[in-house]
C-alpha cells in the first residue's frame, strides 16, 4: 500500500511538472515577443496612449513582463518543495521568488493595473490583485523568518495562486471568447476577476481541508 502511494505521488509529480512546463513555455513565448524592445508589438499595440503620453509606462511594463517569467519558474520550484538533487534548490528558489515579487513584479503590476483595459471594473481588480500578491508574498517571507513554516507554506501557496493568474486569465479568455464571442472590453472585465479569484478560493479550500 505504501509503495502504491509513493508511485502515485511520483506520477502526479511528473504530470505536474509536465503540465507546468507546457504553460510555462506558452508564457515564455509571450515574453519573447517583447525582445528586442519594441513598443509596437502585441499587447503594446493597444496601449499606445500610455506608451506615447506616459514615459514611465514602458519601464514598468518591461519590468513586469521580464521578471514575471522568472517569478513563475522560481515559484514553481519553491512551491513543490523538491530539490531534484540540487542542494537548497527549494530555499534558493523561494528567495528569488520573494525578492522578484516584492521589489519588481508586484509593484510594476500594481502600476499597470491603474491603466488596465476594460475601464474601472478591470482596473480595480488588477490593482487589488497586485496588492494581494505583494502582501501574501511578504507575509510568507515574514513567517519564514519567524520559522513558522506551516503558515509560511500556506501563504506561499496563496501567493503562487495569484502568480498563476497570469496563466489562468489567459485560459479563461480563450474559453470565454470561444464559447460566447463577447465584446473585447467585456472580456477584459470578466477575466480581470476570473483570472485570480477562483485560484484563491481553491487554495483557501485546500488549506481549510488541511490538504496544504
Amino acid at each position: 500500500m505504501l509503495s502504491a502511494k509513493r508511485n502515485i505521488s511520483k506520477i502526479l509529480t511528473i504530470l505536474l511538472v509536465l503540465g507546468f512546463g507546457y504553460f510555462f513555455w506558452l508564457m515564455l513565448t509571450i515574453s519573447l515577443e517583447y525582445i528586442p524592445l519594441d513598443p509596437n508589438v502585441s499587447f503594446l499595440m493597444i496601449k499606445q496612449t500610455e506608451v506615447q503620453h506616459r514615459p514611465e509606462y514602458l519601464s514598468f511594463f518591461y519590468t513586469h513582463v521580464y521578471t514575471s517569467i522568472f517569478v513563475l519558474l522560481s515559484g514553481f520550484f519553491a512551491i513543490i518543495r523538491k530539490d531534484f538533487g540540487l542542494k537548497n534548490l527549494h530555499r534558493n528558489m523561494g528567495k528569488v521568488y520573494i525578492f522578484l515579487i516584492l521589489i519588481f513584479a508586484a509593484p510594476s503590476g500594481i502600476y499597470m493595473g491603474f491603466f488596465a483595459n476594460g475601464g474601472v471594473f478591470s482596473k480595480v481588480s488588477f490593482v487589488i490583485l497586485g496588492f494581494l500578491w505583494w502582501f501574501s508574498t511578504y507575509r510568507a517571507y515574514q513567517l519564514a523568518r519567524q520559522k513558522r513554516f506551516t503558515e509560511h507554506k500556506q501563504w506561499m501557496w496563496r501567493s503562487f495562486a495569484l502568480t498563476l493568474s497570469a496563466i489562468t486569465l489567459r485560459m479563461w479568455k480563450v474559453i470565454i471568447v470561444y464559447l460566447f464571442h463577447p465584446n473585447p472590453m467585456d472580456v477584459y472585465q470578466i477575466i480581470a476577476w476570473l483570472g485570480w479569484i477562483p485560484n484563491l478560493l481553491l487554495i483557501e479550500y485546500l488549506i481549510t481541508k488541511k490538504h496544504i
